[in-house]
């Protein structure tokens, strides 16, 4: 199965889109994925959306949210739709009012008979499980898989999950910035949960879902999920949407070579405003990214919007921190 999206060409200007969940004060690297789908977009003369990807409701609080507005606001980085307003011409940009929206799109699935309840819990899964060895995810062996193709979707009386049933052949497409990518769902990750057994709506499906409803043509995000990639093509294909074209950008780490986490506050938005100037930060996301040389002056978000190029992105998964930021100054 190859499902590879449409480019986009100079004529016809890129949507993007940042979707951060608001579950903590926004970190360098969260920043260095919001300015290059910023700058993508801007520099194509396309439009940029702002959605708060709240769908955890323990975790997601409306003060992180308002913190990741003010934030961009004072890095200079505006946007055209959403945000906690939710203005735009396809609202809700707050995944947690969207709830309507999914139940239709889960409706659609589940009508095709692909879609199954599950009781597995999470730690079922890891008492009986080796992790993925690329990185560490469990891949579900299809306990409870039905032997024939249940039609219709038929909710049990018990707590459940409700699972996709994926192809055991190749989904294969072209990342910006990676290239070539194929994976096998089946042995890559195995059916894969769309709604879990507390009603919570999961990330594949609603990111998929929001991403076609604002018209996003590309979707700009970490390494990290390039992956998942193929799991959202597989459910772009099924509810017979457009698919965006994707480049991921490499993880940013600390000078430990530990992953950037909100939980960590590791160089957090507040360390950063503390400490640096918005051109300062802009100067070092743009080094960081190579769209600027090593050494040299300040750079603002006009200047690199008139030099922005995805050839200049480095083709790696991760790029680790010095230990002063100041380096790149």
């Amino acid at each position: 199965m190859t499902l590879t999206p449409a480019p986009n060409t100079p004529s016809r200007p890129v949507v993007g889109r940042f979707a951060p969940s608001p579950s903590g004060r926004m970190h360098l690297g969260n920043i260095f994925t919001a300015v290059i789908s910023w700058l993508d977009a801007r520099s194509s003369g396309g439009r940029w959306i702002l959605r708060i990807e709240d769908l955890d409701p323990q975790r997601s609080k409306t003060v992180h949210a308002r913190a990741i507005e003010d934030d961009l606001r004072w890095l200079g980085l505006d946007w055209d739709e959403g945000g906690l307003d939710n203005l735009g011409q396809n609202p809700p940009y707050c995944q947690s009012l969207a709830s309507d929206i999914y139940t239709r799109a889960l409706r659609r699935i589940t009508d095709t008979g692909l879609a199954y309840p599950c009781r597995c819990t999470r730690a079922d899964l890891n008492a009986t499980n080796a992790p993925h060895s690329s990185d560490g995810r469990i891949i579900y062996p299809g306990t409870c898989r039905p032997a024939s193709r249940p039609t219709p979707f038929t909710p049990p009386p018990f707590p459940h999950a409700v699972r996709l049933c994926v192809p055991d052949s190749l989904i294969t497409f072209t990342d910006i910035v990676f290239g070539p990518v194929s994976s096998n769902l089946a042995h890559d990750c195995g059916d894969f949960v769309l709604r879990r057994a507390d009603l919570a709506w999961a990330y594949q499906l609603a990111v998929v879902v929001d991403d076609a409803r604002m018209h996003v043509s590309r979707v700009v995000r970490g390494a990290d999920l390039l992956l998942s990639t193929a799991q959202q093509l597989y459910l772009y294909s099924l509810l017979d949407l457009a698919a965006p074209s994707f480049a991921h950008l490499p993880l940013i780490c600390n000078s430990a070579g530990r992953r950037l986490s909100k939980r960590d506050a590791d160089l957090s938005m507040q360390t950063l405003r503390d400490n640096f100037t918005p051109a300062q930060i802009i100067t070092i996301v743009a080094r960081l990214a190579g769209l600027i040389p090593p050494a040299g002056p300040l750079v603002t978000l006009p200047e690199l919007l008139r030099t922005f190029s995805w050839t200049a992105i480095p083709r790696t998964h991760t790029i680790r921190l010095p230990d002063d930021l100041k380096t790149f100054l």
